[in-house]
């Protein structure tokens, strides 16, 4: 038989959530309809596509070769769907998309562009927020349809992996560290880190009590550029993300990897409700087209 738009949907959902249980959320159907679906597509097809081992889902060989079809496929059926707007109505859709200050960078020079290229009939609104939490409340009141952010998000959200980004120790040039930087070192290091109470220093003060070490603040601040503007100064070593620190400050700054790598998983959170046309687009744009970030070898 030949498989149906819905079941190639909930397939590729279950390859970007990595779990059946997510990926039904991501598609609002319980979840053992959506199992039932894919076990049904598996029959039809006469091959297993997904290794299940507890609550996780992993692709088979025959599996991948499937989802890599499939998103073809899909890639077709919205292209065509896509000329249904841009003829019907004189009007551009609208598409509220929120960030924080570092993740919208990331909006700003790739994904933004390169949606706006493929769809020019559905402007992109790009808010920034100045911290997780303030994103989180754009979502939940209506603010922001869409929001690029670090994983995990509240609950009651749906949430959709993209990446894996490698977070790293920025320090001042000549500050003698080991690369790779272990983490009992971090204690008594002098450090930038974000304002006290705020959700990213909460997030860093646990991290630092399950290794039990304790940095020394010497700067606390929640302006991005401040952070590395502090490093490049000698004031302190800083823990951000590698390709960001890159960008912005190059070689102007030493960047140590944690044994092993420290990886921060990146992913685009929405409502638990339908998304719209444009939404919908953007999220299979995204999936498709997030720059690939790897830990240094």
């Amino acid at each position: 038989m030949t498989p149906t738009l819905q079941q190639l949907r909930y397939l590729v959902a279950v390859a970007d959530c990595r779990s059946i249980t997510a990926a039904a959320g991501s598609v609002y159907i319980a979840q053992p309809a959506l199992s039932r679906s894919i076990q049904s597509l598996e029959r039809d097809l006469g091959v297993t596509l997904l290794d299940r081992r507890g609550r996780r889902a992993t692709l088979t060989a025959e599996g991948t070769r499937v989802v890599r079809l499939a998103r073809t496929v899909l890639d077709a059926v919205e292209a065509i769907e896509d000329i249904r707007p841009s003829h019907a109505s004189g009007s551009r859709a609208t598409l509220s998309v929120a960030a924080t200050p570092t993740l919208s960078l990331d909006l700003a020079t790739d994904l933004v562009p390169s949606f706006a290229e493929r769809h020019p009939g559905i402007a992109v609104r790009l808010l920034q927020h100045d911290s997780r939490e303030a994103l989180v409340r754009a979502l939940v009141d209506g603010a922001a349809e869409l929001g690029l952010v670090d994983l995990p998000v509240d609950k009651d959200l749906s949430t959709h992996h993209l990446q894996d980004r490698e977070v790293v120790l920025i320090s001042p040039p000549g500050s003698g560290l080991p690369d790779p930087m272990p983490f009992r070192m971090l204690g008594g290091l002098r450090m930038v880190l974000p304002t006290p109470g705020t959700g990213r220093r909460m997030e860093l003060e646990a991290m630092f009590g399950r290794l039990g070490v304790r940095p020394v603040a010497v700067v606390e601040v929640d302006e991005r550029l401040a952070w590395g503007t502090s490093v490049v100064d000698g004031r302190g070593s800083l823990i951000w993300y590698r390709d960001m620190v890159l960008r912005a400050f190059g070689h102007r700054v030493e960047v140590r990897s944690f044994p092993p790598p420290m990886l921060r998983s990146v992913g685009i959170a929405h409502p638990r409700a339908p998304l719209s046309h444009a939404a919908r687009s953007f999220l299979s744009h995204a999936r498709h087209n997030a720059p690939v970030r790897e830990p240094a070898q």
